[in-house]
């Protein structure tokens, strides 16, 4: 079957996302630092976990399936890193603040509503990757919304939760953990399944993610994992682990729809399953999906309580997305590749300082962006340390231009000089060339090339004047003698 034969309304598709982002704080229920780690382990820990029932009183098909695996668990430990807690051999401390306000924050962004009394709960899991044989997650809001073109997507739950420890290897029957990940904070956000395309459900995943950049969350590989609900026909609903690639996110749903389609018209609908997606674009099975009687209150902590008052602190310190500071910038009247620059190099609150000083926003622009590296391949010094040098002295350079002591045109000379060493009331000192003398050295330059455009008498202008005359100066008087 084509794509183009696929009616999702007719299928009756429906699809949520479930998406667990780490938060750039220490860990959650620790004060050990969110480090990954790759050099030798100070400890070695070998353990064996069993299968628990929860709340209800059943245990839970996934758990139960994990542990009729009969695997053995290798844990690397590093004592800067990990601490008692990790190894389960300590009770958790008070859930850490700052990862909590981080959630709080993105929970407002998706307009959510915040749980103000909330139980900590444990949720088993025996596949090795919690020492405990179980993972920590609280719910902090629910009820919330995102907008894609193609219609309204609720989010129904937000929880903060303990991120597992990471796999390092697999060989008969015994599986490696690293323990520098375990405990790092992770924020889960749950859509419902209103997702109505695979066109909408990465719409939404994109729009997700531009909330969670705009907050402190963690950059990079790992930090970020997605998975897709999917389901057809009201048949079951299976989960795709790790869909992160956005190049092939419709590819890896359009396959998954098919899978379960041509099982639905054999007449043996999908398996609710869970199933990791593949580079190909097609899944594999992983393990049963897992249900509710995994969960249990976590004993060893009191109730979270979230106030009213620290909820309206944090409504005034909601931080802006990037399509919101693109539009800001945009009114300026900076160039789309000087915004994508200051974005990517997160100098967005820098250039708006300088812009209160100097109402050239592109010039500022360039200067910050481009000048220290030219200046750092010309003078041999690392970018960094001229990058910080020429921080110091960006604000007194336009108080220079405004007073119109030197010229745009001068500005990179100025700074070079200051990375140098040279003190600023040196670097500034430009050699000034009397006006009537420079326009007649341009007629004399003009006249001995004649027929050239004016673009390419500025360019030798420019060249011939190094930095004595800017730019609207030169070609003001090239008009003169050009018409």
């Amino acid at each position: 079957m084509s794509e183009k034969e696929l009616d999702y309304e007719k299928l009756k598709f429906k699809s949520g996302l479930e998406i667990h982002q780490q938060l750039d704080t220490k860990k959650l229920f620790c004060k050990c630092p969110s480090i990954l780690r790759s050099n030798e382990p100070d400890l070695i820990i070998n353990r064996k976990l069993h299968a628990v029932a929860g709340e209800k009183g059943e245990v839970d098909i996934a758990a139960q399936y994990q542990s009729s695996l009969k695997k053995e668990f290798i844990y690397e430990f590093y004592k800067n890193n990990n601490c008692l807690i990790e190894l389960d051999e300590e009770p958790p401390k008070i859930i850490d603040q700052e990862a909590l306000k981080i959630a709080l924050q993105i929970s407002l962004l998706l307009n959510c509503k915040i749980i103000p009394i909330t139980q900590i709960m444990r949720k088993i899991v025996i596949d090795g990757s919690n020492t405990s044989g179980f993972q920590r997650t609280v719910l902090i809001a629910r009820d919330g919304f995102i907008e894609t073109k193609y219609g309204r997507v609720k989010i129904d739950t937000i929880c903060l939760e303990e991120d597992s420890a990471r796999k390092i290897s697999e060989d008969n029957g015994k599986i490696t953990y690293r323990l520098d990940r375990l405990g790092i904070p992770l924020i889960e956000i749950a859509t419902a399944p209103d997702i109505k395309s695979p066109e909408q459900a990465k719409e939404t995943a994109l729009h997700i993610g531009e909330i969670l950049r705009s907050c402190k969350v963690k950059r990079g590989i790992g930090t970020i994992r997605q998975d897709v609900n999917v389901s057809i026909r009201n048949e079951n609903r299976v989960e795709l682990k790790g869909v992160q690639d956005m190049k092939i996110f419709v590819k890896i749903v359009e396959n998954e729809i098919k899978r379960q389609l041509k099982l639905s018209d054999e007449g043996k609908p999908a398996k609710s399953e869970v199933r990791n997606a593949l580079p190909s674009g097609l899944t594999e099975f992983i393990r049963p999906m897992p249900g509710a009687d995994r969960m249990y209150p976590e004993t060893d902590l009191p109730l979270l309580k979230i106030s009213r008052e620290l909820i309206n602190e944090i409504k005034k310190e909601l931080p802006k997305l990037k399509s919101e500071i693109e539009g800001e910038l945009n009114k300026t009247g900076l160039s789309q590749e000087m915004i994508k620059l200051l974005l990517a190099q997160n100098k967005v609150d820098e250039f708006r300082n300088l812009l209160n000083i100097y109402k050239n926003p592109n010039f500022i622009a360039k200067m910050i962006l481009l000048f220290p590296k030219e200046i750092s391949a010309k003078t041999g010094k690392s970018f960094e340390n001229v990058e910080s040098a020429l921080e110091e002295i960006y604000g007194d350079v336009l108080i220079a231009l405004n007073k119109n002591k030197i010229s745009e045109s001068n500005v990179k000379e100025i700074l070079a000089k200051f990375a140098k060493g040279e003190k600023f009331e040196n670097a500034i000192k430009i050699e000034k060339t009397d006006a009537g003398e420079i326009e007649e050295k341009i007629m004399k330059l003009i006249k001995e090339k004649p027929g050239l455009s004016k673009n390419a008498y500025m360019g030798l202008v420019m060249t011939e004047m190094k930095g004595k005359i800017d730019g609207k100066t030169a070609n003001e008087i090239i008009n003169k003698f050009v018409k």
